[in-house]
């Protein structure tokens, strides 16, 4: 009885075993069928090129399995069938569809154009040909034209999420920023760690004035491999706005330090970075940096005058002190350029008034034959300054009854500047005498 029982058993266990090593995986049954529908299309297509019934079902596995120059091929042939025989055994909407989406795939442009235009004249409200014709209008950088389309097809897909950055990057690109910032935010909302949707939207902030909430996630940014460079470049720039150079340096030298990107980025956050260098006196590090931009664009913006002026600050520690010191040392050094200038006579200074633009000193001069009253007013600028300042230093001088007065610049003066000066007690001190006299003085 026993032997009986456990002969049954074996019996039992072979059947399940048998069963389960012959059954197949859904996978391995898809692959045979796929394989099966290609082989008894070509069989059709074989006796007939042009037959629908072997490239409809070629045309579907092609599709579903991407790859999208195959199922081009089909559904351009479909197309051009269906056209030609409208018996309805093609769908001729599905045909245009794909064929849209099949060139859009592979970046013809003006074919995905043309079929997804015939696919939404035959249905104008479905989600799918409203879509990859926003797509192909965003790639051809038709943004006006792209955007309704998105919108087309937000109602008839509501939940689908991918539309919201795609149609973001379209207000984006088409510099309408506050129109983008909602698609950014739900973009983010289906998908928070989206860095590109991040780093768009912390742009558009900055183009709609809200700088303080976008700097937070440059900031945030600033390691990330792809968005880090243009990031830190964002970053650098809003704390060179705020006259916090140190921070920006910062932000800058970690942009640099990211590799692979792309070179209008770094040689902007080197530019950048150079005029940080020069703002905190690092002169020889500002120096080196642009030689380096030159080396690749000879003329990039104003590094070759950059290159000029701050060479020349280099070798006359004076004429830096004087162009970019703090107030209290440039106040030191003009107080040593009267004194220089009038070194075999007794100065004594009245009065100092330091402006934004320009400081004046006033000072009583005396020697053993003569004795006068002088106003001094130093421009720091190296650029040139025009003739309305100095009709407004003419009035000062009768102000503080000043019988005599030097405007003095690191850069030039105006022609008309020079004009109104004749027949009147002034002198325009440039920027070449300025150089002469401060190589005297010591400090």
């Amino acid at each position: 009885m026993s032997f009986l029982i456990a002969a049954v058993i074996m019996i039992a266990l072979c059947a399940v075993l048998s069963m389960f090593m012959g059954k197949k995986s859904p996978k391995q049954d898809g692959a045979k069928n796929k394989a099966q529908i290609i082989k008894e299309a070509n069989k059709r297509l074989a006796k007939n090129p042009h037959d629908p019934l072997g490239l409809i079902p070629l045309g579907e596995v092609y599709f579903e399995s991407q790859l999208w120059d195959k199922a081009f091929a089909v559904y351009s042939e479909l197309v051009k069938l269906a056209l030609a025989n409208k018996d309805g055994t093609i769908d001729l909407y599905l045909s245009f569809l794909r064929q849209g989406i099949t060139a859009l795939k592979l970046e013809k442009l003006p074919e995905a154009t043309q079929s997804l235009i015939s696919a939404t004249k035959m249905n104008g409200v479905a989600y799918e040909p409203n879509f990859y014709l926003a797509q192909t209008m965003a790639k051809l950088e038709q943004y006006d034209k792209a955007i309704p389309l998105f919108r087309k097809a937000l109602p008839a897909k509501p939940d689908a999420t991918e539309i919201y950055l795609q149609l973001g990057m379209c207000y984006y690109n088409a510099r309408k920023y506050r129109e983008s910032l909602p698609c950014f935010k739900k973009a983010l909302d289906e998908d928070p760690g989206n860095k590109e949707a991040l780093f768009n939207m912390a742009d558009a902030m900055a183009h709609e004035g809200h700088p303080e909430k976008s700097i937070k996630v440059f900031m945030h940014l600033r390691a990330d491999p792809v968005y880090g460079p243009r990031s830190c470049l964002q970053a650098g720039q809003f704390h060179m706005k705020i006259n916090d150079s140190a921070t920006a340096i910062q932000d800058l030298e970690i942009g640099l330090k990211h590799e692979n990107m792309p070179p209008e980025i770094k040689i902007e956050l080197e530019y950048n970075l150079a005029r940080c260098y020069f703002e905190k006196n690092l002169i020889q590090k500002g120096l080196l940096m642009c030689k380096a931009i030159r080396t690749k664009n000879a003329n990039y913006k104003d590094v070759n005058t950059l290159i000029s002026r701050y060479q020349e600050l280099s070798q006359n520690s004076n004429l830096q002190i004087y162009i970019s010191a703090n107030s209290s040392d440039f106040v030191t050094l003009c107080r040593k350029f009267i004194m220089t200038k009038y070194k075999n006579s007794t100065v004594k200074i009245q009065s100092i008034d330091v402006d934004v633009l320009y400081t004046d000193i006033l000072a009583e001069i005396y020697s053993s034959k003569w004795e006068d009253v002088a106003l001094f007013r130093f421009f720091r600028t190296t650029g040139a300054t025009g003739e309305v300042y100095i009709r407004e230093f003419h009035g000062h001088m009768g102000d503080v009854k000043a019988a005599r007065g030097f405007c003095v610049s690191a850069g030039t003066f105006t022609e008309e500047a020079r004009k109104y000066i004749e027949g009147r007690p002034i002198d325009l001190v440039e920027k070449n005498d300025l150089t002469k006299i401060l190589k005297q003085i010591t400090i």
